[in-house]
């Protein structure tokens, strides 16, 4: 039973990676997703410089998913840049330079590592104080993808075997996904992750009247089993909206995974490979063996060899 899959050249021996956020921040995490069985490692969303991320509590978690306020906490892009040195797993570094500027000056270093499969653009991060979702905003998406791709291209001793994708916010309405593929499709995008987490979300502690986190009054990103409907359908209308107009753009996808049945779920609605999250901040590495076994198991049952081989076989009733 093979839980194997392909994003452009990049092979990957399990579609189960993580989710950049939690659990991969420090060196010593990150070979801890070498070690599991995810066929991929993503790194924090790497900045400039160190950032130490919003006030504490930024994080709670209960059953139905999770509330965070992070502000992406981390070491700085060339700490991961340097990490990739000690994986010999797919690797693929996330990016959010906070401005254009800085996100072209660390563009400009990872796509000379031949130690690193990819960056994904993180153009969705609804935490940080001040600042709202550049993909919300199509034009600005638009001209910032530009300037990336003329600074990707423009590097003559650039790593020609790197992915590029983006990391892209919920869309609610049917309109965005023909607006936002006509934007995508300008750009050589090998794949697309969709969903971060529901921005600006309130959960409240009714005993002592509070809010769950401190920064932004209480204000953060929802994650969990709260938000798979929302990741699903957004899974499946990119992947239509993409195969509608001929986009060689793949889709991975994000949101509530918590079982092989979740999994499934994704790759049926036309995920190519799925993060996890919130359930790997729970459980720890571990995570993705049991989820594997759980689609094994279930393939097994329904006489299928390849998980593959229910990708985008989504029927409507």
């Amino acid at each position: 039973m093979s839980l194997s899959t392909q994003i452009s050249n990049l092979e990957l021996d399990s579609c189960l990676m993580n989710a950049s956020g939690p659990l991969c921040t420090t060196l010593e995490q990150l070979k801890n997703l070498q070690n599991s069985s995810s066929g991929c490692i993503v790194s924090k969303s790497a900045t400039l410089e160190h950032r130490k991320g919003n006030p504490e509590p930024r994080y709670w978690d209960h059953d139905l998913g999770s509330i965070n306020s992070m502000g992406l906490p981390n070491e700085g892009y060339q700490y991961y840049i340097d990490s990739a040195k000690s994986l010999t797993k797919p690797y693929i570094m996330s990016v959010n330079g906070l401005t254009l500027e800085d996100t072209l000056h660390i563009v400009a270093q990872v796509c000379q590592e031949p130690s690193i499969s990819g960056m994904e653009i993180n153009l969705s991060c609804p935490n940080l104080i001040g600042k709202g979702q550049l993909a919300y905003d199509l034009e600005k998406m638009d001209s910032y993808l530009e300037a990336v791709f003329h600074t990707i291209n423009s590097q003559e001793d650039r790593n020609k075997n790197q992915i590029v994708g983006v990391k892209l916010p919920p869309y609610f309405d049917l309109h965005w996904y023909p607006q936002v593929t006509n934007i995508l499709k300008k750009y050589p995008l090998h794949f697309i992750t969709c969903v971060n987490s529901i921005g600006n979300g309130l959960l409240v502690d009714l005993e002592n009247r509070t809010t769950r986190i401190r920064p932004k009054d209480g204000m953060g990103g929802i994650g969990g089993i709260y938000i798979k409907p929302i990741g699903l359908s957004n899974v499946r209308n990119f992947y239509l909206e993409f195969q509608k107009q001929n986009v060689p753009i793949q889709v991975i996808g994000c949101g509530g995974i918590q079982s092989g049945e979740d999994v499934l779920e994704y790759i049926l609605c036309g995920a190519q490979a799925v993060q996890i999250g919130t359930q790997l901040y729970r459980e720890g590495v571990e995570v993705f063996h049991r989820i594997e076994e759980e689609v094994k198991e279930w393939l097994q049952k329904n006489n299928l060899e390849s998980i593959m081989l229910l990708q985008g076989k989504l029927n409507t009733i």
